[in-house]
C-alpha cells in the first residue's frame, strides 16, 4: 500500500489544523450524546410506551430491554421520482432482515425528495438547494426520539443525500449506512439526447421529438444514468465509507440489489454500541474522509454541486473544508473517467468497466486516498484479508448466502470510460477554482475542450435565464461573448440550477464563437462543454462585484491560470453603483415559505447553508 501523496498529506494536515477547534467541539457533543447502552433506557415509562406502542408483541418485548439494537429507517421514498421509487419496499425488507439478525427496526421518518430535472426553469427550482437543509432538519426530527442505536438512510439524489448526512451528523454517536437504489438501465445514448436538445434550441426539432428523446433517456425506475449530482452522491458515499463496497451502481429490482440492501441491514447491527464493531458516523466522516471525497470528485469529473455539499457536510462534522482544498488536490489528482457530460458513456458503462472498485484501487495504490479512513463496510478503506475479502476494492456478487465480494480485474474493462492512474485522460482533476476582481468561482473543465477553456470577450449581462434565451432567439448573441447571469445566488432566489442555458450557449460555441458563462447560480453535474464560472462568491445580491458589471465590459476567464477578471480600471469599477437589481423572488410555488432561508443563507463558498 502506497504512503499518502505529499499533497494529500499536506492538505489533510492543514485541514485538521484549521478545523481543530470546531472539530473538537463537535466530538465533545458526540461524546456527551453517547450513553451506556441504548438511549431509550433513560426514557420514562410513558415515553418508552409511546415509542413502541404500534410495534408487534415480539418487538415490544425486545424494546423493553436494553440488549437489542433498534435501528431507525429514514427514507426519501416517493413514487414520482424514478430514483426513489424503488425504495418503497425497503423498510419492510430491512425490518425483516434485522429481526432475523436479532435486532429491531422502526420507520423513523420520511424526508422530502425533489427533482431538479423536473423543476428546471420553473419556480419550484428556487426551493431546490434549500431542500437540502430541510432534509437535514427532517432527518434530525426522525432521529430525535432517543429510541435508536443506529440508522439506515434511504436516499439517492441531488440534495437528499447531503441532507441525510448533515442530519445524521447531528447524531454523530450513532452509526449510519446510506442504502441506495441504483441507476436505471441505459436508455437513449447521451450524445443522441444532447444532439436533439441542440436542434430544439435552434428550432430544428419540435416539442414532440424532444419529448420522445427525453422519454427514451429517462425511461425506468432508478437514478438517471448520466454522471450528475445524484450519481456523484453515490460514488462519494462509497469512497467516503458510508456505502457498503460496490453498492452504488447496481440496478434496482435485481437479486444483487436486494442482497446488498439485506447486507446493509445486517451490517448496521454490528456497528452499533451493542455490536462487535462500534463505528459511529462521527468517526467515519473525519478529515480523511472528506479529503477522500474531494479526490474522488476530481478524479471522476463529478458534479460541481459538491463544491457546496461537501463543504456543508464537512461543516456539520466540525470540519472547515474550503475551495482552496479542492484546488490544491486538483493539481495532483488525475482525471480517470469519461462519463456524460464529460464523455458519452453513462454510469452503467462505468460500473461494467470496473467501477468504484477499480477506481478506489487505483487511487489507493497512487497514495491519493487515505487508506486508513474508517468505513461502514470494513475497518478501513484499504482493509482486506485475502482475495475472498477484498473490501472496497471488491465487486459484489451473489453467493449462496447473500452478497459476496470478489477482487476486481487488474485492468479497466473499457479504457474509453475508465483508466488507470498511469494513463489518465488528463493529469489534473476536473474542477478548478478561479478568482479575481469578480470574486471566486468554480469551473468544471473536464467536459471543456482545452482549446476553448480561455475566453476573453465582451460581456452581455442578464438577470434571468429566460432573458438570455430571448436574446439568443433574437440573434443578439451570435458573436464572441461572456454571458453574465447574475442575481441567481442563494440569497437572491435560492440559487437555482441554470440548465436551460446549456443548449443555446453550446450552439453559439459550435458556430465557432468564443463563449463563456459567468454566474452566481448553479449548473451542477450537467455542466457541459462551454466554460462556465459558477457559484461566483460573493453573489450579486449580497453586494458582490458581479452586480457592477455592464454590457460590453471585457471579461477574461482562464481556468488553467485560475483567473476571473473584468478588464476595467480598478477605480472606475469600484465607483460603479450596482446594476440591475435582483428579480423579485419569494411568492408562489411555496417560495414564500422559504423567505427565512434566503435571509439566513451563507455564501456559496461556505456551502450555501442556513446552519453555518
Amino acid at each position: 500500500m502506497s504512503s499518502p501523496h505529499p499533497v494529500l498529506a499536506r492538505v489533510t494536515a492543514r485541514l485538521a489544523e484549521r478545523s481543530a477547534e470546531g472539530r473538537a467541539a463537535y466530538l465533545a457533543r458526540v461524546a456527551d450524546a453517547r450513553t451506556a447502552g441504548p438511549a431509550r433506557g433513560g426514557l420514562g415509562c410513558a415515553n418508552l410506551a409511546h415509542g413502541f406502542a404500534a410495534c408487534g408483541p415480539a418487538d415490544k418485548l425486545r424494546l423493553r430491554g436494553d440488549v437489542t439494537p433498534n435501528i431507525a429507517i429514514v427514507s426519501a421514498y416517493n413514487d414520482m421520482l424514478s430514483a426513489h421509487q424503488p425504495l418503497k419496499d425497503y423498510p419492510d425488507r430491512l425490518k425483516s432482515v434485522i429481526a432475523d439478525a436479532g435486532g429491531t427496526a422502526q420507520f423513523a421518518g420520511g424526508v422530502p425528495a425533489m427533482c431538479d430535472g423536473i423543476t428546471q426553469g420553473r419556480a419550484g427550482m428556487e426551493l431546490s438547494l434549500f431542500s437540502r437543509d430541510v432534509v437535514a432538519m427532517a432527518t434530525a426530527v426522525a432521529l430525535s426520539h432517543d429510541m435508536f442505536d443506529g440508522a439506515l438512510l434511504l436516499g439517492v439524489c441531488d440534495k437528499i443525500v447531503p441532507g441525510l448526512v448533515i442530519g445524521a451528523l447531528a447524531f454523530g454517536h450513532l452509526p449510519a449506512i446510506l442504502v441506495p437504489a441504483g441507476p436505471m438501465p441505459s436508455g437513449l445514448p447521451n450524445a443522441a439526447k444532447a444532439a436533439v436538445r441542440k436542434r430544439f434550441a435552434v428550432g430544428e426539432a419540435d416539442r414532440a421529438e424532444l419529448l420522445e428523446a427525453e422519454s427514451a433517456s429517462y425511461h425506468a425506475a432508478g437514478t438517471c444514468t448520466f454522471y450528475g449530482t445524484a450519481n456523484s452522491n453515490q460514488l462519494l458515499m462509497e469512497v467516503m465509507g458510508l456505502h457498503l463496497p460496490g453498492a452504488s451502481f447496481v440496478t434496482p429490482g435485481t437479486p444483487l440489489r436486494d442482497a446488498l440492501t439485506d447486507a446493509a441491514g445486517r451490517r448496521v447491527l454490528e456497528l452499533t454500541d451493542l455490536g462487535p464493531a462500534y463505528t459511529p458516523i462521527a468517526d467515519v466522516l473525519d478529515e480523511r474522509a472528506f479529503v477522500n471525497g474531494v479526490v474522488a470528485l476530481l478524479a471522476t469529473g463529478g458534479s460541481t454541486n459538491h463544491t457546496l455539499h461537501l463543504v456543508a457536510m464537512a461543516a456539520a462534522a466540525g470540519i472547515d473544508l474550503t475551495w482552496d482544498d479542492f484546488d490544491a488536490l486538483s493539481e495532483v489528482t488525475p482525471l480517470l473517467t469519461r462519463l456524460y457530460p464529460n464523455g458519452t458513456a453513462d454510469v452503467n458503462h462505468f460500473h461494467a468497466a470496473g467501477g468504484t472498485a477499480f477506481l478506489i484501487g487505483e487511487l489507493l495504490d497512487a497514495g491519493l486516498l487515505h487508506a486508513d479512513a474508517r468505513t461502514v463496510g470494513a475497518p478501513t478503506l484499504s482493509a482486506h484479508h485475502d482475495a475472498s475479502d477484498p473490501g472496497y476494492r471488491g465487486v459484489p456478487e451473489l453467493g449462496e448466502d447473500g452478497v459476496v465480494w470478489r477482487s476486481v480485474a487488474g485492468e479497466s474493462g473499457d479504457t474509453g470510460v475508465l483508466r488507470s492512474v498511469g494513463a489518465p485522460f488528463e493529469a489534473h482533476g476536473g474542477l478548478h477554482t478561479v478568482r479575481g476582481n469578480l470574486g471566486r468561482a468554480v469551473v468544471k473543465v473536464s467536459a471543456v475542450d482545452p482549446g476553448r477553456r480561455v475566453v476573453e470577450a465582451p460581456a452581455r449581462v442578464f438577470a434571468s435565464q429566460e432573458a438570455l434565451q430571448d436574446a439568443f432567439a433574437a440573434g443578439e448573441l451570435d458573436r464572441d461573448v461572456v454571458v453574465v447571469v447574475r442575481y441567481q445566488g442563494p440569497r437572491a432566489n435560492g440559487m437555482p440550477e441554470l440548465h436551460r442555458l446549456t443548449p443555446p450557449l453550446s450552439v453559439l460555441q459550435d458556430r465557432g464563437h468564443r463563449v463563456a458563462l459567468v454566474t452566481d447560480g448553479r449548473m451542477s453535474g450537467a455542466s457541459g462543454a462551454v466554460p462556465a464560472a459558477i457559484h461566483v462568491s460573493p453573489e450579486a445580491a449580497a453586494g458582490g462585484p458581479l452586480a457592477r458589471v455592464r454590457d460590453g465590459d471585457v471579461i477574461r476567464l482562464d481556468p488553467d491560470k485560475g483567473l476571473l477578471e473584468v478588464l476595467v480600471a480598478d477605480a472606475e469599477f469600484a465607483a460603479r453603483e450596482p446594476g440591475g437589481g435582483a428579480p423579485e423572488s419569494g411568492r408562489g410555488t411555496g417560495r414564500e415559505l422559504f423567505a427565512a432561508f434566503r435571509a439566513a443563507v451563507g455564501p456559496a463558498e461556505l456551502g450555501a447553508g442556513v446552519f453555518r
